[in-house]
């Protein structure tokens, strides 16, 4: 089967649905099917199987910055790749971010299949509903990646969906060498804005043992700010943003991952690549969280916003080898059920399904 994978955000710029879908195209062509990934790149392509489609634009868009290409010329280039590469099937992941996804809803000519990954509220939806209603309807089937993603399109343009999953690549944190380090560590992993409560986590530090370390990942508008607040405190290492495969060594080699979100998390695959590199997960207590780690069983979540809770459940894991060795065993199977390789080959079964109803 010949697919296109469709992304809205830029594929050279970190984020997870960027992630998600150049995962997928590669387990995809494991399976032994033709990909080519469509989106906009500021830079040179990740991989060889990606069409870029232009420059992106930062645009904000539920608490954070979505760097989109809304412009003429990024539309003009994602019509004449569709009407070239004369695909199967075009898989659109969030269908109605503005630029290129919703291009391929205005001139589709091939069976479209749209994931929805975004939760909590969209101003643009209601703004835009009866428009956004009628690209949605353009739609030969429908996903979303938690009960989060799918109560929001719901709300926003209606429908029946298809309830699916977002997945991890287990293979890279079996093979990877883990980050030399020798004092007790929590990685975070994420950008540096409010709703991804990183401030929470900085100040649950200062209840922590002085010889506990922090590596904070990543940057944002928040950075100045958080680095000045901490600026006396040696343990904190900042490493701006770091390559996937640092990030998958640094994974293999904290003590705990800590992900103390406020809001707005859909679906929490970064959880699942820490399950996936063997490493205790710490996270707020979000729907989009709890869908992947079970509270007790694959990790410890706490009320978000609460950094007293956060840096008794950090300490817990820290100082109780047993408990976190427990919580290590379940998140490994838990990341083995989540894996990339079965969510594609779950897609193709929906492709499948659409191309033979058109």
């Amino acid at each position: 089967m010949r697919i296109g994978l469709v992304c809205p955000y830029s594929l050279t710029l970190p984020g997870g649905v960027q992630g998600q879908v150049l995962a997928l195209a590669r387990s995809l062509r494991q399976l032994g099917h033709e990909v080519r990934v469509l989106g906009p790149c500021d830079g040179p392509p990740p991989d060889s199987g990606v069409t870029p489609l232009g420059d992106s634009l930062p645009t904000a868009a539920n608490g954070s910055v979505a760097p989109i290409a809304p412009d003429p010329s990024a539309q003009l280039r994602t019509i004449r790749a569709l009407r070239d590469e004369r695909f199967d099937v075009v898989h659109l992941h969030e269908p109605l971010a503005p630029g290129v996804t919703q291009t391929a809803l205005l001139f589709k000519s091939q069976p479209l299949v749209g994931t929805f990954h975004a939760a909590g509220e969209s101003a643009a939806y209601r703004w835009l509903n009866p428009v956004v209603r009628w690209l949605a309807g353009k739609l030969d089937l429908r996903c979303a990646v938690s009960t989060d993603a799918m109560a929001m399109a719901r709300r926003a343009v209606g429908g029946s969906y298809e309830l699916v999953f977002n997945g991890v690549e287990l293979a890279p944190f079996a093979k990877a060498t883990p980050w030399p380090g020798d004092h007790p560590t929590i990685f975070f992993l994420g950008r540096h804005e409010p709703r991804k409560g990183l401030a929470v986590l900085l100040e649950a530090m200062g209840e922590l043992p002085a010889g506990v370390r922090l590596w904070v990942g990543s940057d944002g508008p928040e950075t100045p700010v958080l680095r000045q607040r901490v600026a006396g405190d040696v343990r904190i290492q900042w490493l701006g943003r770091i390559s996937d495969d640092e990030k998958v060594r640094r994974l293999k080699a904290a003590d705990v991952f800590c992900a103390p979100s406020l809001h707005g998390e859909s679906f929490g695959v970064v959880l699942l690549e820490a399950m996936a590199a063997s490493t205790v997960v710490v996270a707020s207590e979000l729907p989009g969280y709890a869908n992947v780690a079970r509270a007790d069983r694959d990790a410890l979540l706490v009320p978000p916003g609460d950094p007293v809770a956060l840096a008794a459940a950090l300490r817990r894991v820290l100082g109780e080898p047993d408990l976190a060795a427990r919580l290590v065993a379940s998140g490994e199977q838990r990341a083995a059920q989540f894996s990339m390789d079965h969510l594609a080959e779950t897609y193709v079964g929906l492709y499948e399904r659409v191309v033979h109803r058109r």
